[in-house]
């Protein structure tokens, strides 16, 4: 996907190390426990593949923004940053997480925490599950901080202040309704599943950060608006890029199992388009048995694709890539931005199983 230029990664991580060391040194101040609380923020943090910041700073030079000029990129481009590791600190403990990256998260370090000083096993989950709740909740007023704190004006500032409110309120509204299709009896239609991912994914990963980067080049409402529409369909065409990668993608792909959302019983869009085939029978019994090993994976695999599913979530893909390709053509937009969205299009194809 997107990535940034060495010299701009650099700013961006300076920009992220500026704003937790502050938190740092402010931790020290009051207790060892909020110490090594942000401790275990700050490495969650560490590292990552810098994707939200690339699509601010890469739509802020599209519609021709220089740094010398609004040197504020590089904290709006880190803020964006904090707000998906927040996001993600709290993915892991609605999720059970006490890992990620192959290490201890917040919430694995301070659940051994609690091991390590005799806690019972149930109350060293709760101190790991407070630990991770809590230091998304730092994450987030540090995204907030950033912004409000960097140089910009006041029509600037109240913009992407407004970007990241509707950004933080649609995920929550998101995750909630994905663990509530993770729980109930019924598995959602297609429909419930596709609006779950926009909101949940596309909009803070790909449509805010795209809006704020237009936003700080002086891009007018019109094209922010016609922007953010394109980013928001290639925002659920990578969500939805994911699903047949978490399904039939390669271990290298998925970076985890092959065949892990089978594995998890993970209810995706692939498994709603699949639940309208006349196969569904035998498709739902072939899910039933993927849990019980790498066999009964493979078969829920081609059974899947035997039903119609992969190529009706694969021509919904490419459906979306067409939409926000058209969105993207406007003349309304500098060509800059139509190629990095179609640049954005490309890449999303190229990741395809």
């Amino acid at each position: 996907m997107i990535t940034l230029p060495p010299d701009s990664a650099a700013r961006v991580d300076a920009a992220i190390e500026r704003s937790l060391t502050r938190l740092s040194a402010r931790g020290a101040r009051y207790s060892r426990s909020l110490e090594d609380l942000v401790h275990a923020t700050t490495l969650a943090a560490d590292g990552g593949k810098r994707f939200r910041p690339a699509l601010v700073v890469a739509s802020f030079r599209a519609f021709g923004g220089n740094a010398d000029d609004v040197p504020a990129i590089w904290d709006v481009a880190a803020a964006f940053e904090l707000l998906h590791t927040a996001f993600v600190v709290h993915d892991d403990v609605i999720d059970r997480d006490v890992e990620r990256r192959g290490v201890p998260n917040v919430s694995g370090s301070f659940r051994q925490r609690g091991e390590d000083a005799g806690a019972a096993p149930d109350n060293a989950v709760l101190l790991g599950s407070a630990a991770g709740v809590l230091a998304g909740d730092l994450l987030l007023f540090e995204t907030v901080r950033l912004i409000a704190s960097a140089p910009l004006s006041a029509a600037q500032r109240d913009g992407l202040l407004g970007l990241v409110d509707d950004a933080v309120l649609r995920s929550a509204g998101g995750e909630l309704r994905d663990v509530e299709h993770a729980i109930l009896p019924r598995i959602p239609d297609a429909d419930e599943l596709l609006s779950t991912a926009y909101e949940k994914t596309a909009v803070y990963s790909f449509e805010a950060p795209i809006a704020a980067g237009a936003l700080l080049a002086g891009a007018s409402p019109a094209q922010r608006a016609q922007v953010s529409d394109a980013a928001g369909r290639l925002g659920l065409a990578f969500q939805l890029v994911d699903d047949l990668i978490g399904t039939f993608g390669s271990p290298a792909q998925a970076g985890r199992a092959a065949g892990a959302d089978l594995r998890e019983s993970k209810r995706t869009t692939l498994i709603a388009l699949a639940q309208r085939s006349p196969d569904w029978a035998r498709v739902s019994v072939a899910l039933d048995l993927a849990p019980t090993g790498p066999i009964a994976i493979r078969r829920a695999q081609k059974v899947l694709t035997a039903s119609g599913a992969r190529g009706a979530l694969v021509d919904l893909i490419a459906s979306m890539i067409e939409q926000a390709r058209v969105v993207a053509a406007d003349p309304l937009l500098p060509t800059a931005a139509v190629e990095l969205l179609a640049g954005i299009a490309d890449r999303i194809e190229k990741r395809m199983p």
